[in-house]
């Protein structure tokens, strides 16, 4: 397993001063070396690595930020990390080729993506058990649930579309075609649109939630895998280019492509929105951008195989 190190980044400007600190966290699901890695953003330092096996892939921080929820596919498992002690504090076995992975507003409900089973394994959080099974659409990748945790939208990848599943009832209640092998996904912080990184057909198609219809798409750079959101803008991982696509949220309209590492995936917007973090899978490093300047300010080295697929920023503070 490769050395997990912290990178010299020439190119860090923001690296050490006050007014860029973000007090946040990364938890960085390491695939090949079978680890999450902790990375704390303020300091631009890994702080923990954990044993998890599997082959890690999904991961997604509950929103009070006290659990990390880890899908990996191999072990077919869903394992449970407390955030603060950085320990395993359990597993749960979900069957299937767990991927895309969401935590419920309340934290009271995880949904695990089974790749295989075209379904979604519901998690009881209280007993750490799977107590139900919602049919979606082939290949099951992305999960994101709504701001009010009523709906959860599943990227169906070989299906070409977005299942819309009512939460209560545990059903999918309609499916909106999107472009060609959607992937990950993502709602907006009003939960009136989503967003899908559309790996076969090189663009993100945007979703009018409420009317249950795609209402736009985005051309980005080849085989886009995640959506990030700041500052009126969407931020996407362009695996094959080995880039950042940016494009106006009112507009739809392209703005820049930014050089990161190799093969990048998981990507998500800080809090405050200042900045975006980016696993590089085969660089092995998780970049760091300046969300307003649209530049590279920040690089960590992590262990073999980064995805961060899902949530995977917990803010500390």
């Amino acid at each position: 397993m490769r050395a997990l190190v912290l990178a010299a980044v020439a190119a860090s400007l923001c690296f050490g001063s006050p007014g860029c600190a973000t007090a946040e966290e990364a938890f960085v699901t390491n695939q090949l070396s079978d680890d999450l890695m902790v990375v704390d953003l303020a300091t631009s330092r890994a702080v923990a690595t954990i044993p998890i096996g599997g082959k890690p892939a999904g991961v997604a921080v509950s929103a009070d930020g006290r659990v990390a929820y880890v899908a990996s596919p191999d072990a077919k498992a869903v394992t449970v990390v407390d955030a603060a002690t950085r320990q395993v504090a359990g597993r749960i076995d979900v069957g299937g080729g767990p991927l895309g992975i969401a935590v419920a507003p309340d934290g009271n409900t995880v949904y695990v993506a089974d790749w295989y089973a075209a379904a979604v394994r519901v998690i009881d959080t209280a007993s750490r058990s799977v107590t139900a099974s919602i049919a979606v659409g082939a290949s099951p990748s992305g999960l994101a649930v709504m701001p009010d945790g009523k709906l959860l939208l599943s990227a169906d990848r070989d299906d070409d579309s977005v299942s819309v599943v009512d939460t209560a009832m545990r059903q999918r209640k309609a499916v909106i075609k999107v472009g060609t092998r959607s992937f990950g996904v993502i709602i907006d912080a009003e939960g009136r649109r989503a967003y899908t990184a559309n790996v076969g057909s090189d663009d993100v198609s945007v979703i009018d939630i409420a009317a249950g219809r795609e209402i736009g798409r985005v051309p980005v750079g080849m085989r886009p895998y995640a959506v990030a959101l700041a500052q009126g803008r969407g931020f996407v991982t362009d695996q094959y280019g080995g880039t950042v696509s940016v494009f106006d949220l009112a507009t739809l309209k392209p703005i820049k492509r930014i050089k990161v590492g190799d093969y990048p995936e998981g990507i998500n917007a800080t809090a405050d929105g200042r900045q975006i973090i980016v696993a590089c899978w085969e660089s092995n490093t998780l970049v760091i951008i300046d969300a307003a300047e649209l530049k590279v300010i920040g690089e960590v080295r992590v262990g073999d195989g980064p995805r961060a697929f899902g949530a995977f920023l917990r803010k500390t503070q």
